[in-house]
């Protein structure tokens, strides 16, 4: 699996993840929402990384790709989280 095919599998995944969080999160408690706007942050963050590594253009680290996959798989146990709560 290609790199930039790994990494939009990924951003799939966690957008997906996340859509289903907010058609849920009307129910939800302030505290829960308080996480979940803390994790649109990393979220925006993850897209804009994932943009800067998808440019052919610009030479990437392997040590800023781990980083942003790290990242990512952090938002997606936190998407989890509160999805969890959520659902209860």
């Amino acid at each position: 699996m290609s790199l930039n095919t790994e990494l939009e599998t990924l951003l799939t995944n966690l957008d997906n993840t996340r859509e289903e969080l907010s058609l849920k999160l009307h129910l939800a408690s302030m505290d829960v929402r308080d996480e979940f706007e803390a994790a649109e942050k990393q979220w925006q963050e993850i897209k804009n990384k994932f943009n800067e590594i998808a440019d052919d253009s610009k030479q990437n680290s392997e040590e800023f790709i781990d980083k942003t996959k790290h990242i990512a798989k952090e938002l997606e146990k936190t998407y989890q989280r509160i999805l969890k709560i959520v659902s209860a």
